[in-house]
């Protein structure tokens, strides 16, 4: 533990998976915009898609993603309708111009959807967009959810990348989670995404659970790297239950404290680089022929929605409520109320209801914050070649305040502005204090979890 670090970094801050974060998203970017956003992509843009399914069969308390309980199916039958009709609209508007790099299923649980549904959506998004040879889709598994025959239709619908939540593997804290999943029942999933030719596996840890241990992260570690996974994901858990209620079913007493989060997940990070695996940005893990770690390698790592990707598409679309698309000029937000969003979609609508246009300023912080949280580092040369003015302005007060002022945030390396190692597991909270620290007319920074 680095108690002199952590007193200074050891803050909540924004997960900066988008600059602005969405705290300040607002309404000025409706509906009306994003379909001139959409309208505006040129033929020869890739494309993103993200389609979130917000519904689970079984609520872990952990969680803080936008879904609802159901024990029916009715309510995922309707929705599925309405998010059809969305994917019609989006096509209309994207007119063929864009031609799809990556489509990501996420939730919720998309495993809970019945075999002939998830072929039916893997169908009409073909049929509605054009996709790239080598396209890659990736489909966030819930393992308790599978059976040969949802395996089977993930294989036809063309999965290369399946990603399980494992959390950990201690059955006393899957209990205080409300999220039971035994490692033999991971095994077998794996196993079967892996027969039918699955290209790469993810599993998803968490340290800061309730009952978690140093122990029991090693345990599970251990476990996990058994199955030889092409990447892991380290999160650390958020508790937030005045934003998310079920998480009120967490004893806040069972939970560890700061130094011991800390330590959980300096073990785990070392368990897996003895392991082989390189580091990717400040909590992913890869093999290293897997893309991931041959993106941080080469600095064409980059961050969205869904974490750190070696995707390089400018525009994302999300589609289903929630759901947050990235364009040129800004992001947009769908609106979360399921019911709603269905009214909205109906008859040819689209669900936006918030978001943020993006300022020449917005652009130079976010790409800063971008390479800071993926390389620990920026090119000063880049940055002005990039932006301009408007990057030689914000270089001048990161030369004055980064290096030599009171926060001493960075280190100089030639032209690079680097996060000192020494300080790598808070570069959240150093790219937090960059936005706050060099303010302009336009600073976006709020903090959050």
């Amino acid at each position: 533990m680095r108690p002199e670090l952590v007193a200074r970094l050891g803050e909540n801050v924004p997960r900066y998976t988008s600059y602005p974060t969405a705290p300040h998203f607002h309404t000025g970017v409706d509906a009306a915009i994003c379909r001139g956003w959409l309208q505006a992509l040129n033929d020869g843009d890739e494309i993103s898609l993200y389609l979130h399914i917000p519904y689970c069969d079984k609520l872990c308390w952990f969680c803080a993603c936008h879904t609802k309980q159901t024990r029916h199916y009715e309510p995922v039958t309707t929705y599925l309708r309405s998010l059809h009709a969305e994917i019609a609209t989006v096509a209309g508007l994207v007119a063929g111009k864009g031609r799809v790099r990556a489509a990501h299923f996420g939730g919720g649980s998309p495993t809970m959807l019945k075999p002939q549904d998830i072929v039916a959506l893997g169908t009409v998004l073909r049929n509605s967009f054009t996709f790239l040879p080598g396209a890659k889709i990736s489909v966030e598994i819930e393992p308790n959810d599978m059976d040969d025959a949802r395996l089977d239709a993930l294989a036809e619908i063309g999965m290369t990348r399946a990603s399980l939540c494992v959390q950990d593997f201690d059955p006393k804290v899957q209990k205080a989670i409300n999220r039971e999943q035994s490692f033999l029942q991971t095994k077998t999933v794996v196993d079967a995404v892996r027969s039918r030719g699955v290209e790469s596996v993810n599993l998803d840890l968490l340290y800061g659970l309730p009952h978690q241990t140093r122990e029991s992260i090693a345990s599970t570690v251990a476990q996990a790297l058994t199955l030889e996974p092409d990447r892991i994901a380290l999160f650390g858990y958020a508790h937030v239950p005045w934003f998310k209620k079920h998480q009120t079913m967490i004893d806040e007493a069972w939970l560890p404290g700061p130094a011991e989060r800390f330590a959980q997940s300096q073990l785990a990070a070392c368990l897996m680089l003895n392991a082989g695996y390189e580091t990717v940005g400040m909590d992913h893990f890869a093999k290293p022929n897997d893309a991931l770690a041959v993106a941080a390698r080469t600095g064409t790592l980059h961050r969205n929605f869904q974490g750190y990707t070696e995707d390089r598409c400018e525009t994302l679309i999300g589609l289903g409520p929630s759901s947050i698309s990235q364009f040129r000029q800004g992001y947009a937000q769908n609106m979360p109320s399921t019911a709603e969003y269905g009214r909205m979609v109906a008859e040819g609508g689209l669900a936006a209801v918030r978001g943020i246009a993006l300022s020449e300023d917005d652009r130079v912080r976010g790409w800063i914050i971008e390479r800071l949280m993926c390389d620990f580092a920026f090119s000063a040369i880049e940055l002005v070649e990039r932006f301009g003015e408007a990057g030689q302005r914000l270089l001048l007060k990161a030369s004055s305040t980064a290096l030599h002022g009171p926060a001493r945030l960075l280190e100089l390396d030639g032209d690079r502005f680097v996060v000192p190692a020494k300080s790598r597991p808070f570069v959240r909270s150093i790219a937090a204090k960059f936005d706050r620290y060099f303010e302009t007319g336009t600073a976006r920074h709020s903090v959050t979890v």
